[in-house]
């Protein structure tokens, strides 16, 4: 009886395994990515090299992305590499870092004419090199954009610690270094369940509280290196009461077009309670997972707000396509995966930098829809 107890009580703890993942926020163990003899009953476990024969720093694949992938690669929960980038999973594509299988790509150009001028799918996001998704090295990038990083050595690794940290996402902390790189903030943040396959919602989130852009700017820092000058978007700086004030009031472009008295800023008929766009996130000290409110003088801009970390289907990994008038024209000319509209319903919805700066208050309202 004893024996048998004890059985079922190992199959529970194996059941509830989702609630202790492989990283477990430290170090995994340490033969689910390295094999010290690639030999396993006399069979090569590297990648199907012969026994003997290994890759460097004794990891199971080519490359480090690719051991990632050996676990994260596919539908469901914990994966960020869906198969099909015109059919991608709906809460990878649309939530956090968002879905790297979009470097797969053959044009994500949605700007007038973009059928003709394609942009590959290596401008979707971070392009991280894998030999298990035939993914290689940016072929326009040398390295970072604003920064140093080489685009030769782009992997899961550049941002996530595989050893683990106890952060946010595994995410490296201030004080780590990577190749030539050293991290001097550390991400502050809570993370809705990777466990989940839904996408974000204005109610369930990210929440992101300190730290992103100061993050990013580890290998971006030319991106930060003007800000309070009118060369360069703010990031990681306070939104001010004006911008809060439009962020608060926005709920869509028809809404902004439409509601009196017209020509009084800010425009919509928002109060600040329950205006929060998950498509448009914002630092605050206060966040949390379901905080649906808009925002204060007081919380920040930061390099999330408009990117995901992985990539989307829009160029430069953008929440929405920066290169198209209104939302619904988004996959129209690449034929790529179409953003869903943050504002559901109104097809006359235009870019998302309204969400704080509404110029489209005095537009003409159209349809976009093809």
């Amino acid at each position: 009886m004893r024996k048998t107890l004890l059985l079922v009580a190992a199959a529970l703890v194996v059941v509830g395994a989702p609630a202790l993942a492989f990283h477990d926020g430290g170090v995994a163990h340490c033969n689910g990515c390295h094999t010290m003899h690639n030999s396993q009953d006399g069979v090569g476990m590297n990648d199907g090299l012969p026994v003997g024969q290994g890759y460097d720093h004794l990891l199971l694949f080519a490359d480090a992305t690719s051991v990632c992938l050996d676990c994260h690669d596919g539908e469901g929960s914990f994966h960020i590499w869906s198969a099909d980038p015109d059919a991608p999973n709906v809460g990878s594509a649309n939530r956090g870092g968002g879905d790297f299988v979009f470097l797969e790509e053959t044009n994500i150009n949605d700007a007038h004419a973009g059928a003709s001028n394609p942009i590959l799918g290596e401008s979707a996001g971070h392009s991280v090199i894998s030999s298990l998704k035939g993914t290689g090295v940016d072929s326009i990038l040398s390295s970072s954009p604003g920064g140093s990083y080489p685009a030769d050595q782009m992997a899961c690794t550049s941002c996530h610690d595989p050893h683990g940290t106890g952060s946010y996402r595994i995410l490296y902390q201030s004080g780590q270094a990577i190749l030539n790189a050293t991290f001097t903030a550390t991400i502050d943040a809570d993370g809705i369940s990777l466990f989940s396959s839904q996408p974000e919602t204005n109610t369930s989130h990210n929440a992101y509280k300190s730290g992103y852009s100061a993050w990013c700017a580890t290998c971006h820092a030319d991106f930060h290196a003007m800000w309070g000058t009118e060369f360069i978007h703010p990031s990681g700086q306070n939104l001010g009461a004006d911008i809060a004030a439009k962020y608060n009031a926005y709920m869509g472009s028809t809404d902004c077009a439409n509601i009196p008295p017209v020509g009084v800023t800010p425009c919509g008929s928002g109060t600040g309670t329950g205006v929060y766009l998950a498509a448009v996130p914002f630092e605050d000290d206060g966040m949390t997972t379901s905080y649906a409110d808009g925002p204060t003088s007081a919380s920040r801009v930061a390099c999330m707000t408009c990117h995901r970390a992985h990539a989307t289907s829009s160029p430069d990994a953008g929440r929405w396509d920066f290169s198209i008038t209104g939302l619904e024209e988004d996959g129209n000319e690449s034929t790529s995966y179409k953003i869903p509209n943050a504002y559901p319903g109104d097809t006359s919805q235009r870019s998302l930098c309204n969400k704080c700066h509404t110029q489209d208050e005095f537009d003409e309202i159209r349809d976009f829809t093809p």
